[in-house]
């Protein structure tokens, strides 16, 4: 029987992406679970501090195994930004198309495009942090948007590593050299 673990997650493209990952591995569940809905604010000021806010929460509140992630994009010619709030980029009712527009406006008048998405994992369980992971992908910020595939910044992440987009990758080029799936690789070796 494989182990079953939580992803501290509502967002559908990271339980997809967690899911293809964990094949055979692990059972994986997103939030809702067993009825817990339950957000955790992230107050850390790392990417680290927030993945761990949101595992111990969640783990707390089901008492099962967590993986939480915090990940985002930081551009360089921004100074790291919009990082741990690339979610919230753009303000709380902004679309993922009015954040990519922005973002793609504030990189107008910047020679230096080069930024990267960056993921930390947390495996939190009833002994506290089993095990952690980070990744990076590197790449730049493109002019447009190019493909509809994946999810959040994908579409204006230019990836070095495949001379592509991550919105026209494929799931598989993608979780090849995507910063979530090698945090969960770094993660993988720690606990296997």
């Amino acid at each position: 029987m494989m182990k079953k673990i939580i992803i501290a997650t509502h967002n559908r493209g990271k339980l997809k992406e967690f899911e293809q990952i964990f094949k055979g591995r692990f059972e994986v569940y997103a939030l809702p679970y067993n009825g817990f809905d339950g957000e955790v604010e992230e107050t850390g000021t790392t990417f680290y501090e927030n993945a761990l806010l949101k595992a111990k929460y969640v783990y707390e509140n089901t008492g099962e195994l967590t993986i939480a992630d915090d990940s985002g994009l930081c551009v360089n010619a921004l100074n790291g930004a919009p990082g741990i709030y690339s979610a919230r980029y753009g303000g709380k009712n902004a679309s993922q198309k009015d954040k990519n527009k922005m973002l793609i406006e504030a990189l107008a008048d910047k020679t230096d495009r080069s930024a990267k998405f960056v993921c930390s994992l947390v495996l939190y369980g009833k002994n506290g942090v089993v095990a952690t992971g980070t990744g990076e992908v590197k790449g730049s910020i493109l002019f447009a948007e190019d493909g509809n595939g994946g999810f959040g910044y994908d579409p204006i992440f230019y990836a070095d590593e495949l001379g592509k987009s991550f919105g026209i990758a494929t799931e598989d080029e993608k979780n090849s050299v995507s910063h979530r799936a090698r945090a969960i690789q770094d993660l993988l070796k720690k606990i296997l």
